[in-house]
């Protein structure tokens, strides 16, 4: 089949604070946009699921037009439609898939519910071409830290481990607060990291040599905040830099030692890093050198389309469907806590 002959699917994803189209045609992507509402969390310091799901109401139609007009399409052209049916917030998740109903019943193509996490996994192939089979994930944003063995986006995800609390990038947001540092806190603390010493405080490191593929970073959020509760008695400035480096040594120290493990233990020669806090510059740089030491390729999305977006959601519906697998009815429900194991929705 040549390229022409793949279907274009339209991805929408509204799982969370970003609302984002995109238009996929096989492993290229084609056009995309994305439109945030972080700024109207910021001043609560997380994410308004009230306030997300209006934002989503507002963004959608506009968002979906730029994505169509930057890949040069018409409604008409679009093929197929896929939206995220979860895992993610409720309100918001309801309002994506609402959205692509009634486009799917407009254009008069299937509609495809799929699995938000296994959209980070796709994505991948917008960049880096077919995913190796099998590959070992890890995707790390601010609601999920999970790794995965991939050995068909389509049908076959399989769980090895998962957060047994804070996920990395929601640890990321409350380490920031305690310092002083702006919502969302990944990219400030990665940046301040850069001007610190990553020895100067050595934090703990959850569930280091437990023998699981399972994370935990409520441990270390504590240990930070009770460092800065003792420096604070003492009326000296704190060293921010080497909070922020001392911090995001523990996490990616946690994160790549385990996702190196997982792909040796499994014969697996892939990993595959996905999600928001893999644009973070010091896991990027700490992956690449542990997969080269243990003989695993890395691959990790431009940090564009490691956020939320769309385009993550349509290279899945273009799996989906090249694979054959019926679509989704137009009664598709959400779930808020939608099985990896489930690709596409029931």
């Amino acid at each position: 089949m040549s390229r022409d002959d793949l279907p274009l699917v339209l991805g929408i994803e509204t799982s969370c604070d970003e609302t984002g189209a995109g238009l996929v045609r096989g492993c290229t992507l084609l056009g995309e946009d994305v439109a945030s509402s972080v700024e109207q969390h910021a001043r609560f310091g997380g994410v308004v699921p009230e306030v997300a799901s209006r934002a989503h109401l507002e963004a959608m139609v506009p968002t979906v037009r730029r994505a169509l007009d930057k890949a040069g399409a018409a409604p008409s052209d679009v093929d197929a439609v896929a939206v995220t049916a979860g895992p993610g917030l409720a309100g918001a998740l309801l309002v994506g898939v609402s959205a692509a109903k009634a486009y799917a019943m407009a254009l008069d193509v299937p509609l495809y519910g799929v699995n938000h996490l296994v959209g980070h996994v796709a994505v991948d192939q917008l960049e880096h071409g077919p995913l190796p089979k099998p590959a070992v994930a890890l995707l790390v944003s601010g609601g999920h830290t999970s790794l995965l063995l991939v050995e068909d986006l389509a049908t076959r995800v399989r769980s090895l481990g998962d957060t047994v609390d804070d996920a990395a990038g929601e640890a990321y947001d409350k380490v920031a607060r305690l310092v002083g540092l702006p919502y969302p806190g990944g990219p400030p603390i990665d940046r301040a990291a850069r001007e610190g010493d990553p020895e100067a405080i050595r934090f703990p490191r959850g569930k280091w040599g437990d023998g699981t593929y399972d994370f935990s970073f409520s441990g270390l959020k504590t240990a930070v905040a009770r460092w800065v509760e003792d420096a604070g008695r003492t009326g000296e400035d704190l060293p921010v830099p080497d909070i922020a480096a001392g911090f995001q040594e523990s996490v990616v120290d946690v994160l790549t030692r385990k996702a190196v493990d997982a792909c040796v233990d499994n014969g697996v020669e892939h990993l595959v890093i996905s999600g928001g806090v893999a644009a973070n510059s010091r896991l990027r740089a700490l992956a690449a050198e542990r997969c080269a030491a243990a003989g695993v390729e890395l691959r990790v999305p431009r940090p564009k389309l490691c956020t939320d977006n769309g385009a993550m959601i349509g290279a899945l519906g273009a799996e989906v469907a090249a694979a054959g697998l019926p679509p989704s009815r137009l009664d598709l429900a959400t779930d808020t806590s939608l099985p990896v194991e489930l690709p596409l929705a029931p």
